[in-house]
């Protein structure tokens, strides 16, 4: 049997009429830019998040490079401030700070959860300290009320990488709506997948909304005049309609991965393998399913000759990647030992809303008989 790690094809295949209804419909309308489909789907997203302002951008690393930006031009941070987030994360979340003349702090994940350790955070805060950004890696959903706590006791920003979670909740409030601002990822693997780079900034401050939406437009709130040193980075047309569709449908989808999930977590065992902490749907998407493995590299040949296929997220972590060994913040090199273990032995296995029943029980078996 062949097992794909996520097919795109069958996603899209799901809701192809309305797709190509919508498409067609940019298509035809001869308007393919900052248009009708692109308010929206941001009405329709902001509204689905919780959240009064949604401003579509180009990507995910994107999104969070506005937010940054946009603290800055609008004089709340400046360069050389520091901003607290997880070690171990796509190095995206790093870009968006690094991009900005920001300085990440890193701290590291807890071992059971995977995500940012809240117990770790405060003795993170320094004078220059100006914001925290958690992400919801994995789909699973990283904020706590210690978070939440912290951020108010110290007057500090709260920023989130919704990337990887689209529909996660916590506290009944969805991921994205949690603090100052979030910036999302809709790229096509993605919970909300685009059928190509976009992505989006969602926030309930209306002066950093307008902000962002100049700095992506570049730098203009009114046409040929220009406030910022802006970029070119917005969501086209056939995009904004594309995500319009799917959006009607992640609910559904979240709840297909979940069912996926639940069989994982109740019939994979195998001494070898590590599975992270079952928390409440409500606050995993999953978005991916990790596993950690000691033989993590036998365990991916092994699947991968009984047709399984799987990817590691993520096999270098930020701090050990070149374009960081010079930063003053990695001079000396990081010691992150959780981190480190974490991308040493992480592994995800096939997760989405097309897999058929067949497929996640063969999943299960070959791994409990890895040995």
């Amino acid at each position: 049997m062949h097992v794909p790690f996520l097919s795109l094809k069958d996603i899209t295949a799901k809701y192809a009429d309305e797709i190509h209804e919508a498409v067609l419909r940019v298509v035809d309308s001869g308007w393919y830019l900052q248009g009708k489909e692109n308010e929206a789907f941001e009405r329709h997203y902001a509204e689905y998040i919780g959240t009064k302002y949604c401003i579509g951008c180009a990507n995910g690393l994107d999104a969070l490079i506005w937010i940054w930006r946009a603290y800055i031009e609008l004089g709340v941070m400046q360069p050389g401030d520091e901003v607290i987030l997880p070690a171990n994360t796509y190095i995206a979340t790093h870009l968006g700070i690094t991009e900005n003349g920001l300085v990440p702090v890193c701290v590291e994940p807890n071992p059971k959860t995977l995500e940012i350790d809240d117990s770790l955070i405060e003795a993170a805060i320094t004078p220059r300290t100006k914001a925290i950004c958690i992400v919801h890696l994995y789909g699973r959903c990283a904020c706590t009320q210690k978070i939440v706590d912290i951020c108010k006791r110290h007057g500090l920003k709260l920023v989130e990488d919704n990337a990887q979670a689209h529909g996660c909740r916590f506290n009944g409030k969805r991921t994205g709506s949690l603090g100052d601002a979030a910036g999302h990822s809709f790229y096509p693997g993605k919970n909300l997948g685009a059928l190509g780079d976009a992505g989006a900034i969602t926030t309930n401050d209306e002066e950093l909304a307008k902000a962002i939406r100049a700095l992506a437009n570049y730098g203009s709130q009114k046409k040929y005049v220009f406030k910022y040193t802006g970029r070119n980075s917005r969501l086209d047309e056939i995009h904004a309609a594309i995500l319009d569709v799917k959006l009607r449908h992640l609910d559904e989808d979240n709840h297909l991965r979940q069912q996926v999930a639940a069989y994982f977590y109740e019939h994979i065992n195998n001494p070898l393998i590590t599975l992270p902490k079952r928390i409440p749907d409500e606050n995993n998407v999953y978005h991916l399913f990790p596993i950690l493995c000691e033989k993590r590299d036998e365990l991916q040949e092994y699947l991968k000759q009984n047709g399984i296929q799987t990817l590691i997220h993520y096999p270098i972590p930020p701090h050990k990647q070149e374009c960081y060994a010079q930063e003053c913040w990695n001079t000396p090199q990081l010691s992150l030992p959780i981190t480190e273990q974490i991308h040493n032995q992480e592994l995800s296995l096939p997760m989405g809303q097309c897999m058929t029943d067949d497929q996640v029980e063969y999943v299960v078996k070959i791994i409990n008989e890895f040995k």
